[in-house]
Parts: structure tokens; sequence; C-alpha cells
């Protein structure tokens, strides 16, 4: 369960709860790919879903309807 950022910020962020699902799980899949080929064999200190909901909370992913 993710404690921070609060869910509540991130869904008035995103518009709607199934909005904020959809974007945060499509980026910690993206996170888990993208450690997994790569080179680095350190592990992730944090679990993908939260980088996902720090990146939704930091404004870092863009929204796009393609």
């Amino acid at each position: 369960m993710i404690h921070e950022p609060p869910i509540d910020e991130l869904v008035q962020k995103m518009g709607s709860k199934y909005a904020l699902c959809v974007i945060a799980s499509k980026r910690a899949r993206q996170i888990i790919e993208q450690s997994q080929s790569a080179v680095a064999t350190e592990p992730l200190k944090e679990k993908p879903l939260s980088m996902a909901a720090k990146e939704i909370q930091d404004g870092k992913l863009i929204i796009s309807n393609d």
C-alpha cells in the first residue's frame, strides 16, 4: 500500500482513481522492465509502484491520449 504521497493528492492530479491506477501501474511496469534489462546489478531501493506515485506527485509523468 502506498502511504506517501497521499492517494487523495494523486487522485486530484490525475482526475480520477481509474486514471491514477492505470498510469501508475503502466509506469511501474516500465520501471520493472528497465531494472531487469539494465546492466546495473543494484536492486531497486523502492517498490516500483511507490516510485511511480512519486513521479506522478512531482509532475514528471506527462499523460497523453495516444
